[in-house]
């Protein structure tokens, strides 16, 4: 890719989630903007070592850093290292993300909680740290927050995960508000399906239900996702914060 191609050259961010699927296709797809891009694992440290040499195979830094995103004292400790290993801050991607669905008769509180604790306050954790920077650093940055159509228009057997989506949406419009006048924009995704594990996971015949309720009768692919996703981060949407934008096909319209 020549250097007209490679718009964030060096700039760098955090991805969080991006061992696998969506994160991982928008970490790589920053990468060859030309941005270094650090990221967290939970558990998967096979997978981050291999992401970690794609990355840097690509020309840019990575940083690799296991972290719960639902722990705040963790968070904080990451992002500090990722702007002392890189000298600055200039986007966060918050798509770490788990599900545990179920009726919520038959939920078990534990499932509540993990799914609110990673999806949303995860994104807080990550957000309220990473702003420490954004908002003293000269050009300011950009915060993307990857929710889903389930938070727009709810889904049954999700109430946890719909919740949670949900309140990243009014995370992202609050925060949009509040940072501003700071040049930092903060926008969110709400996702419909995309092909990854997690879709492939679904029953089959459930999964053709939902194909069947989707307009243009397939699933995204990750990274027809994270092109939209940098787009959202670059120089061109820096008039855009605030905003959801749907990508899903159509179902929720």
């Amino acid at each position: 890719m020549s250097a007209e191609l490679k718009p964030f050259a060096g700039r760098a961010g955090i991805v969080t989630g991006a061992t696998r699927g969506i994160g991982r296709a928008v970490a790589l797809e920053l990468a060859r903007r030309g941005a270094s891009v650090a990221f967290n694992y939970a558990q998967s440290a096979g997978a981050a070592g291999e992401l970690k040499s794609e990355l840097e195979a690509l020309g840019v830094r990575s940083l690799a850093a296991q972290c719960d995103v639902a722990d705040t004292e963790a968070t904080a400790e990451m992002v500090k290292r990722v702007k002392d290993e890189f000298g600055r801050i200039d986007f966060l991607v918050n798509n770490a993300g788990i599900t545990r669905d179920n009726l919520i008769l038959r939920m078990k509180e534990d499932d509540w909680d993990a799914v609110i604790d990673t999806n949303l306050k995860g994104a807080w954790n990550l957000s309220r740290a990473a702003l420490r920077h954004l908002l003293r650093q000269e050009g300011g940055g950009s915060i993307l927050n990857v929710s889903s159509v389930s938070g727009l228009v709810g889904m049954a057997g999700q109430s946890n995960y719909s919740a949670s989506k949900a309140g990243m949406i009014g995370l992202t419009k609050s925060l949009a508000k509040e940072v501003a006048s700071r040049n930092v924009s903060v926008n969110a995704l709400a996702l419909g399906l995309v092909a990854t594990d997690m879709s492939q996971a679904l029953d089959e015949a459930y999964r053709q239900k939902l194909l069947e309720q989707i307009p243009m009768k397939r699933l995204a692919e990750p990274d027809e996702v994270a092109r939209i996703a940098c787009f959202l981060l670059s120089d061109d949407a820096r008039y855009i914060t605030g905003q959801v934008v749907q990508v899903d096909g159509g179902l929720a319209m």
